[in-house]
């Protein structure tokens, strides 16, 4: 097995493609074209995962954008080297009587069984990620962490990280795996974006209690480099620039209208959109996150292109970091 491929910050489109609506919103022949343009690009990193997109599928279950990920690879001999998958386990949706949280969660048999289903649907034998996609507090963590150092030990899974989960407990996964010499975390997966929420209303915008990357996330990877910040709903679902799309109510503080200000200003000075300026911003600030953009259409995806490949001047970095 080779080395671990390079993060989505290192060359090429300084992003991550979100396909989760491949399969069902989002139809094969689209997504292939979506596909097609990706690896064309340079693009590496794909993330997805194993319940996606249950609720727009009727059978309730999900699986459809890995194995329109799994037709694509097949249909493309070679370009598995190329392209870095990122999947995740812990989301898929059981009956309550299995568990009554109504999710699989992440004890150490369905985080084994779950890696081994995706590679089935993704046509592979192994990921370049491997998620934790929502903290499971009933599960002992030791049981967890040990089934994902597991097979990263056995080659099914390059590295894996956390998703939707508290810093105390990455850091306490962190703890128990470099006790015993495994393979720890290194890549957390929470919602970012440019704006902010006010405090002790993010649960009201996304079902993740602790799925915001806030100050103390920054700091955390600003001190330990080894671990990256995956973002995702970076462009808040169009929010910046769909009238029909208004931004939640929870951002609606002063301090968003002095950022959007700013970032109306630097759109129009670059001729871009404001989402895309949010990408640029994102991937060139002090502490860089790399988004996870989602697209339906070969035109979001050569704007999401642009705006990953081509750094903002300094000058309008810094308008953008300091709006005040």
């Amino acid at each position: 097995m080779s080395e671990a491929a390079p993060g989505p910050l290192d060359g090429g489109p300084r992003m991550v493609l979100g396909i989760m609506r491949f399969g069902t919103t989002t139809s094969e022949a689209t997504a292939f074209a979506l596909l097609d343009r990706w690896a064309e690009a340079g693009g590496r990193w794909l993330d997805t995962a194993n319940c996606y997109a249950y609720w727009s599928s009727p059978s309730g279950h999900g699986g459809q954008s890995e194995q329109v990920l799994g037709r694509w690879l097949e249909a493309n001999p070679g370009v598995r080297p190329q392209i870095a998958i990122a999947t995740k386990v812990g989301c898929e949706a059981v009956p309550p009587e299995k568990n009554p949280a109504g999710t699989e969660g992440l004890a150490g048999p369905v985080v084994k069984q779950g890696l081994r289903d995706s590679l089935e649907r993704m046509h592979t034998d192994y990921v370049d990620l491997y998620w934790a996609h929502r903290d499971d507090h009933v599960v002992p963590q030791g049981e967890t962490v040990a089934a994902f150092t597991e097979l990263v030990a056995g080659g099914s899974a390059r590295r894996w990280g956390y998703s939707n989960a508290a810093l105390w407990r990455v850091e306490r996964a962190r703890s128990i795996a470099a006790v015993s010499g495994q393979a720890t975390p290194t890549a957390l997966q929470l919602r970012y974006s440019y704006l902010q929420p006010r405090p002790f209303v993010r649960d009201h915008i996304h079902d993740h209690r602790f799925g915001w990357v806030d100050d103390q996330t920054l700091d955390y990877v600003d001190h330990n480099p080894e671990v990256e910040i995956w973002a995702y709903t970076p462009q808040m679902e169009g929010a910046y620039d769909r009238p029909e799309r208004p931004i939640n109510p929870a951002f609606d503080h002063p301090g968003s209208t002095k950022r959007l200000e700013a970032l109306t200003r630097v759109a129009a000075d670059l001729g871009w959109s404001r989402g895309q300026v949010v990408l640029a911003w994102m991937t060139g600030a002090p502490t860089p996150v790399a988004p996870i953009v989602g697209v339906s259409s070969l035109a979001q995806l050569e704007a999401a292109i642009t705006a990953t490949s081509t750094p903002l001047p300094a000058e309008l970095q810094q308008s953008l970091d300091q709006p005040w």
